[in-house]
């Protein structure tokens, strides 16, 4: 038997979290040492997992397959198509920097506070969530995706919840109240959503009589499996619903904003790079490839439900006061973008939705990480309370400018590339909605460069005159981030040749070929 590679990508951060969590009180240092030494092996990993990976060869790679709950058809079966990679190399990217970026976010309060900080349990919560997370990517049975899909959930509840924004840190009974209704609006909003497509999974075992992804769309695809049509388009809504959570798509996006405000800038980083991801590949993975009818019958509501989410996303980001929340606004315009190029149902719209996802969570992750060394600084999370930064500290000021640029999609970075291939996707089918989504381009060049001149430019205000610049420590999570969206804005070819053979298939699973030019090149 071959070394089952997936399972050992899943398994070492669990293994890892239950080993950090088991430090005694006392070592601290040890555990976070741990947790971030578990992370760079898990990412090794992900790197194998890469290297053995052939973008030319089967749909699925790396499979594993054993029997778990006969009775009920459910099974344990792993394996990775060039999407699924793509997004497991981001996730175990992603860990590392966000554990040092949070090297002393749960350290023990030092205000005369009595309340503990638990640096075992956030750092064993992170590792736990990325188990999940790995495991949602490369689960290719329905109900095995399901458990981990909402068993992320509950550690999730626990980092936003248990441990609050440096803002607030000593804080009163208020932020602390905060922080709790945030995590519980979070844990509701996507339990309702997971309710639901329980509701879905049990549906289509009832249908299909097993839960195996890829037996399910082969017998759809050969025709042994016919699903009424009113059967497949409840069973879709069924599984969309949970994802629209996740993702966030407007109207199902308002506990975003209130968990990644209340949450510190590593575990924000970890909802809206990471988690959040899980909702946009579950569409690609399950909703077109399971229900292909239904998903062509609800792309023109879903496409209109994007190009709200970007246009409203950017128009709220353009009035936030407050950075965290202002960057949460604008990753629902961009998971707009996502979303539209996921349904627009072109190659192009596809392949540029899943290098958006790769890239808005390295964008994301370098705007929010160094949006959180800011607020730390200060002890503010406001917009108003900062000016002339650039000044005092100018290499946190570039690097806060060069993620702000990535947010606007500059050209030369790498989220441009992403959405330009949505766009014109977009355009390809639906021309006036690629129009009126172009328009969240301008808005987002609007609040990104509003928000660096109000925070870096200008007289510098008394309370940041001696700030810091930033430290050693700090710049090994930044430059990385800040290199690999240089680089992939000028060559995204390694990713678009991972993804690129997935998209096709997806493609042939919901019968879609690219539209032809209307106007055919001059002979």
């Amino acid at each position: 038997m071959s070394f089952p590679l997936l399972t050992a990508t899943a398994a070492l951060p669990a293994i890892g979290a239950i080993a950090t969590a088991a430090v005694p009180a006392a070592r601290r240092t040890a555990a976070k040492w741990l947790a971030l030494l578990v992370s760079v092996a898990t990412l090794a990993l992900a790197i194998a997992v890469l290297v053995r990976f052939d973008p030319d060869g089967a749909r699925y790679q790396l499979t594993e397959s054993h029997a778990w709950i006969a009775d009920f058809g459910v099974r344990y079966e792993l394996g990775v198509d060039g999407i699924g990679v793509a997004l497991l190399a981001l996730t175990a990217l992603l860990i590392p920097f966000i554990i040092l970026a949070g090297w002393h976010d749960a350290d023990p309060l030092e205000t005369g506070s009595r309340r503990w900080r638990p640096t075992q349990g956030f750092f064993a919560l992170i590792l736990a969530v990325e188990a999940m997370v790995i495991i949602s990517f490369e689960a290719t049975d329905v109900f095995l995706f399901y458990i981990f899909f909402e068993a992320m959930l509950i550690p999730m509840y626990f980092l936003i919840g248990g441990f609050g924004d440096r803002a607030h840190a000593g804080s009163d009974e208020k932020a602390a109240a905060q922080r709790s209704y945030a995590a519980v609006k979070f844990l509701l909003y996507n339990l309702v959503g997971g309710l639901i497509m329980l509701a879905a999974v049990i549906g289509l075992y009832v249908v299909a009589g097993n839960f195996s992804l890829q037996e399910i769309a082969a017998a759809r695809a050969n025709g042994t499996l016919d699903m009424a049509t009113n059967t497949e388009r409840w069973l879709f809504l069924g599984f969309f619903f949970a994802f629209a959570v996740k993702a966030p798509l407007w109207p199902l996006h308002t506990w975003l904003p209130n968990a990644m405000g209340e949450a510190t800038a590593p575990v924000a980083v970890l909802i809206t790079a990471v988690v959040d991801k899980v909702g946009t590949f579950a569409m690609l993975r399950f909703c077109l490839q399971l229900f292909p009818e239904a998903s062509k019958w609800a792309t023109p509501a879903i496409m209109v439900l994007a190009v709200i989410s970007i246009i409203y996303g950017a128009l709220l980001a353009v009035g936030q006061r407050d950075i965290k929340r202002l960057v949460a606004y604008a990753s629902i315009s961009h998971f707009g973008f996502i979303i539209m190029g996921i349904f627009a149902m072109t190659s192009q719209g596809q392949s540029g939705a899943t290098l958006y996802m790769v890239n808005h969570g390295i964008s994301t992750a370098a705007l929010m990480l160094v949006a959180g060394f800011l607020i730390s600084r200060r002890g503010s999370r406001l917009i108003a309370d900062y000016g002339g930064v650039q000044k005092v500290a100018p290499v946190l000021a570039g690097t806060f400018l060069i993620g702000g640029l990535a947010t606007l999609s500059l050209p030369g970075l790498a989220p441009f590339v992403s959405e330009f291939l949505v766009l014109v996707g977009t355009f390809a089918r639906y021309p006036v909605i690629g129009i009126i989504a172009t328009f969240g381009i301008v808005l987002a060049a609007l609040y990104t460069l509003v928000l660096y001149q109000r925070t870096m430019t200008g007289p510098v205000k008394p309370e940041v005159s001696a700030m810091p610049d930033l430290r050693a420590r700090e710049l090994l999570v930044v430059a990385p981030l800040v290199v690999l969206l240089i680089f992939l804005g000028v060559y995204p070819k390694p990713v678009t040749e991972i993804v690129n053979p997935a998209v096709k298939s997806t493609m042939s699973d919901v019968h879609k070929k690219d539209p032809k030019p209307e106007v055919e090149a001059a002979k």
